[in-house]
């Protein structure tokens, strides 16, 4: 019976697709001031990556679509670098990611720093990237 409903029915396309990681949170050093770089403080990361899922859709196959475990792994790796500016490591987070996954169509990072040493009362303060893979039209 499933099977005569699923012959009956018009595949859908798929328009675009996501993999994503919603506030990923890592202690880490990174700061212009001294005390930032020895004290460090808490960051959150969330990603939005543009990549065709349609294959995994159908196979159920991890090894079809981008694995969000290893993607954890490239940002945990690079922002465990201690660094000066925010906008430094957010572009090392997305160039470690684009060259492990040449296929990715689009990367949004949001890098937020919690609870910045700068005299003001607010959740936190960072960078935003919005990229697009441009090796497609190469």
């Amino acid at each position: 019976m499933c099977q005569e409903v699923a012959k009956k029915q018009k595949k859908v396309k798929i328009n675009r697709s996501y993999i994503f990681i919603k506030e990923a949170c890592f202690h880490a050093c990174h700061g212009v001031m001294p005390q930032e770089r020895n004290v460090g403080a808490n960051f959150l990361v969330s990603l939005r990556i543009g990549y065709d899922i349609t294959k995994a859709i159908q196979t159920d196959d991890v090894n079809d679509t981008l694995n969000y475990a290893t993607i954890y792994q490239l940002v945990k790796e690079e922002i465990q670098k201690p660094s000066a500016l925010l906008e430094h490591v957010a572009g090392r987070i997305v160039n470690a990611i684009n060259q492990s996954f040449p296929a990715i169509q689009t990367i949004d990072l949001t890098l937020t720093k919690q609870n910045p040493p700068m005299g003001a009362d607010c959740e936190g303060a960072g960078v935003e990237l919005h990229l697009i893979n441009d090796k497609m039209n190469a």
